[in-house]
This record gives C-alpha cells, sequence and structure tokens, in this order.
C-alpha cells in the first residue's frame, strides 16, 4: 500500500456562497467602524465648539469688565500713562473733556481703544492748530522749538513734507481754486488732531499703557496671549458671575480696577547667626545611642556653664564690698589708691588722722 500524502483534507472546500456571506460581514463591520468614528468625531467637534463659545463669553465678560472699570474708575491714571499732557487737560475742570473707552477690531477678541470728548453745550467747535497761528517769521517758533525740542520738531516738518509730497495741497498756501479748498478741507477732517488736522480719532490702548498691578493687565494678557494668570484664575470665578445689585457690579469693577501690591518674597541669608543655628531642626533619624550620646554632651556643656556663672558671682560678690580711697594733690596728681571695705569700721584714731589730714589740704590749697 503506499503512504498517504501530507496534505489531509479535514472537511469539505467551501462553497462561493459562504465566501460571499464572509466578505458581506467584514464589509458592514468596517462601514460600523466608520460610521461610529464618524459620530465620535462629530460629537468630539460639537463639544469643542461649545467650549470655544464657552471661552469667547467668559473672556468677552471679563473684557467688558475692563472698559467699564477704566472709563469710570481709572480713566485719568491711564491716560496719565498714554499722554500726560491731556491727562492735565483732561483733569482741568474748565475744559469739560470725557475719555471713552470702546471695542474696536474685526476679529475676536477685540482690542481697547479710547478717544477724548470735549463738551460744547451746543456752542459748536473752534480748532486752533500751530500751523495757522504760529508764522514762520515769528518769535513764537523759536519758542516752540525749544519746547519740543530738536527731535520733535524736525519730526514735525518731515511729516509736513510727507503730507504734500502725497497730497500736493496740505496747506493754505497752496490753495488756489474751489476744487484745492475742498480737497484741502477733506484732508484736515482725515488728518489726526497732533499733526494739526480735526480728525479727533481713536486711538488703541496696548498693554504697556496699563499697570502691572492691575487686574485690566492680567485680562489683556488673556485675551491677546490666551495665557491665564494664577491671579486672574482666582478671581475669574467671580468676575463672571452676572451682577445681581449695583452694589456687587461696583465690587467687580472695583476687583478689576484696585492696584495691588507686589508680593515681596523674603529671601533667607545663606549665613545663620549661632544662636539661630541652635534653633534650627535637624532632618532624618538618629540612633538611640547618638541621641544619648547628644544629651550627655548638653548636661556636662550646661554643668560647666553653671560652674562658670557661679564663680563670676563669687568673684563679683568679693568685689562689691570694696571700694577705692584715692589720694591726690591740689594738680590733681595721684599719690596712692587704697582698697577699703565697707564691712570694716574705721576707728577712731583713723577718723582723727583723716580729720587733720583733710584740714591740712583745705589750708595748702588757700595759700595757692
Amino acid at each position: 500500500m503506499k503512504k498517504s500524502s501530507n496534505t489531509a483534507v479535514t472537511g469539505p472546500p467551501k462553497s462561493d456562497s459562504q465566501l460571499s456571506e464572509k466578505s458581506h460581514k467584514t464589509q458592514s463591520a468596517r462601514a460600523a467602524a466608520k460610521i461610529k468614528a464618524r459620530k465620535e468625531n462629530i460629537s468630539a467637534k460639537i463639544i469643542q465648539k461649545a467650549w470655544f463659545i464657552y471661552a469667547d463669553k467668559t473672556l468677552f465678560k471679563l473684557l467688558k469688565h475692563t472698559v467699564c472699570a477704566a472709563e469710570y474708575c481709572v480713566a485719568h491714571e491711564l491716560l496719565t500713562r498714554v499722554s500726560p499732557v491731556e491727562a492735565a487737560l483732561v483733569k482741568d475742570p474748565s475744559m469739560k473733556c470725557k475719555v471713552r473707552f470702546r471695542f474696536g477690531g474685526e476679529t475676536f477678541p477685540p482690542f481697547i481703544v479710547f478717544k477724548i470728548f470735549f463738551k460744547n453745550d451746543g456752542h459748536g467747535y473752534k480748532y486752533f492748530s500751530g500751523k495757522d497761528l504760529l508764522k514762520p517769521s515769528s518769535k513764537a517758533v523759536t519758542d516752540a522749538y525749544k519746547i519740543m525740542g530738536e527731535r520733535k520738531f524736525y519730526q514735525q516738518i518731515m511729516e509736513d513734507e510727507h503730507y504734500f509730497q502725497k497730497f500736493k495741497i496740505a496747506d493754505r498756501m497752496d490753495v488756489v481754486t474751489v476744487k484745492d479748498y475742498m480737497q484741502y478741507c477733506s484732508l484736515l477732517d482725515d488728518t489726526p488732531a497732533s499733526s494739526g488736522g480735526k480728525n479727533n480719532q481713536w486711538r488703541r490702548l496696548n498693554l504697556g499703557n496699563i499697570p502691572k498691578t492691575m487686574m485690566m493687565y492680567d485680562i489683556v494678557d488673556y485675551a491677546e496671549s490666551g495665557v491665564i494668570s494664577n491671579r486672574l484664575q482666582k478671581e475669574m470665578k467671580y468676575l463672571v458671575q452676572k451682577p445681581l445689585t449695583e452694589a456687587m457690579r461696583q465690587h467687580q469693577l472695583e476687583v478689576v480696577s484696585k492696584v495691588r501690591c507686589p508680593c515681596i518674597t523674603t529671601i533667607r541669608p545663606f549665613y545663620q547667626p549661632w544662636e539661630e543655628q541652635g534653633k534650627a531642626k535637624h532632618l532624618g533619624r538618629r540612633s538611640k545611642q547618638a541621641q544619648k550620646k547628644v544629651e550627655k554632651m548638653k548636661k556636662a556643656y550646661m554643668a560647666a556653664k553653671q560652674d562658670k556663672a557661679s564663680s563670676k558671682e563669687a568673684q563679683a560678690d568679693r568685689f562689691e564690698g570694696k571700694e577705692k580711697v584715692i589720694f591726690s594733690r591740689p594738680s590733681f596728681e595721684i599719690l596712692a589708691i587704697e582698697d577699703s571695705s565697707s564691712d570694716t569700721k574705721l576707728d577712731k584714731e583713723e577718723r582723727e588722722l583723716f580729720a587733720w589730714y583733710q584740714d591740712l589740704y583745705v589750708k595748702q590749697s588757700s595759700l595757692f
């Protein structure tokens, strides 16, 4: 008999219908996995979008508190950092000026802008420009040059030359026709007041114009960089809440505009006096034998210290009862020094001798 081959058939061969069913199951499983992944991706996007909306609303509430606090609480302080000259004019009650803060920008988050308004009570505005009032041949130009400084004066001249090269009509002397006059008036309306125009434009409030000790700095920094500080994170839960009363609203504005002193960290010196070194606690564990040795050394040191203290007290008691008697001449030359005990009493003869010497000393001093 011939031996059977190694390839043994365990069962009947699979038909085409069975293979098609198996491939159909795998395809359906892959489709279900794709549908599940797509649903998970959609749900993740929905959660992410909701979180971004919540973060934007929170940031807008913080920025709204910042604008309100800047306008009603610290307007003069911020304007002092931006332009001290304008801050002095705004503080003058006769000028009747008001500083307004608003949002600006085309994208979120917005930036903060400000403008200075002047109340005219319906009397109209009157603009004063140094280019119109100061004539080139007058002494006022030299005084302005001294006040402004060389650098700022030349910068103003270069700016005027730039406007003339760009628009060709930048001064009253350039006006010839009615068209030139209309072009000159439109240029004045568009030119900012710092350059001699009439445009009171909105100016941006930068991060460098806000003191770092205020919460406003942390809010603006969070809006620009997206990094939240520890101080803002502690107060955010309270600042995001909707104010129920006017007192709560005022307190929120106070928290945003309050000037806080920077925390001063105390640095411990490397060298410690010997008194503080003894008070320092040793870290780690010690064996019982080491502890006993330390206690014995402490007792021996304290006993020696007490013996020294007692000996010093005894010596002090000995010298305490002694008195010194100094004998001197009228010329303040010391003859002798004698120690006498306070406990022993002078005898009668010694007292008489002392009285005789005293009388003799008085007579000799009267002769000199």
